[in-house]
């Protein structure tokens, strides 16, 4: 099933314990396309470079099956770059540098070849882009999937509850989760949150695993103990790669599915943090993905006998 894909696709600087890079391919979408490559080859991407954004990068989307017809180039402008720097713990960063460029005055142009998508994943974008998207769709997907961040319920939270309305399914993480809803529980801000519109909610914990939420159901899986995490930028997009990659190669969202999409999402980010940027993800096998989520099947599975 036909996969769009809007978000973005940039340059960042990462600086861990670990090492540090110069600029290095990022974004949102980026992370994202070549993730859900490895589930379904029906990628479509519509995302905004300048003129100095490298073409070799746009070929290897392209070697991973992304249809770039929608990457729009503006030749006399800068792409969008973000600078951080992470702490010891891994979990907690300082942004050095955001330049927004192209990004700042992005109009999400959605080509006639991408009109009849089934499945759509919302990167993380200011909420109207997000919302003009679902707007200028001339049949509704049959799953819309939305990433967002606090920033934008600092910032625009009207149009991020506008947008919401609109979306099957909300990916935050536990921080953003409660910023939402005003509660601590992460139950009681689920049931908040859905009552938004949403009838799906994943909430990521980073290295405590995911939740997914639907009416009274809720799944939980862990994430995967590594030895090493050398970056976790583009983990959570990683992981919003996998799960709706997933969604649309099996064509079925119901619960159960969701929850396997959910170990497929959360092996594709434990393969993603092992390098620095996408390098990780550019040259997987499906015999590594299929080994990853075996690990995740082991990790959890047992029998008990109660007596």
């Amino acid at each position: 099933m036909s996969l769009l894909v809007v978000g973005s696709v940039a340059f960042d600087a990462i600086e861990t314990p670990f090492g540090k890079t110069d600029k290095i391919i990022g974004g949102a979408a980026t992370y994202i396309t070549l993730s859900s490559s490895y589930f379904t080859k029906k990628v479509n991407l519509v995302a905004v470079v300048g003129g100095d954004f490298p073409k070799e990068k746009i070929d290897l989307l392209e070697k991973h099956g992304v249809d770039t017809k929608g990457l729009q180039i503006k030749e006399n402008e800068k792409s969008f770059f973000w600078s951080g720097k992470y702490h010891n713990d891994m979990n907690t960063r300082d942004t050095l540098v955001t330049e927004l460029n192209v990004l700042g005055d992005f109009d999400p142009i959605v080509p006639d070849a991408y009109q009849n998508c089934e499945y759509l994943m919302l990167g993380n974008l200011t909420p109207m882009v997000q919302k003009t998207v679902i707007e200028r769709l001339q049949k509704r997907p049959k799953l819309i999937v939305m990433d967002t961040m606090n920033f934008w319920m600092e910032v625009a939270m009207d149009d991020l509850l506008e947008t919401i309305k609109l979306v099957d399914v909300l990916s935050i993480n536990d921080e953003e989760a409660r910023q939402l809803s005003g509660e601590y529980s992460l139950v009681k801000a689920a049931r908040k949150i859905m009552a938004m519109g949403p009838r799906f909610l994943v909430i990521k914990k980073g290295e405590h695993g995911a939740l997914l939420f639907n009416d009274e159901q809720v799944f939980f899986a862990p994430a995967l103990p590594l030895e090493d995490v050398f970056d976790p930028t583009g983990a959570g997009d990683t992981f919003a790669g996998g799960f709706i990659g997933y969604l649309a190669k099996s064509d079925d969202i119901s619960f159960d599915n969701m929850k396997r999409a959910i170990i497929y999402g959360s092996a594709m980010a434990s393969l993603c943090v092992e390098k620095f940027g996408t390098e990780r993800l550019e040259y997987l096998t499906a015999a590594q993905v299929d080994a990853r989520v075996q690990e995740f099947v082991d990790l959890v599975q047992f029998e008990i006998s109660l007596v």
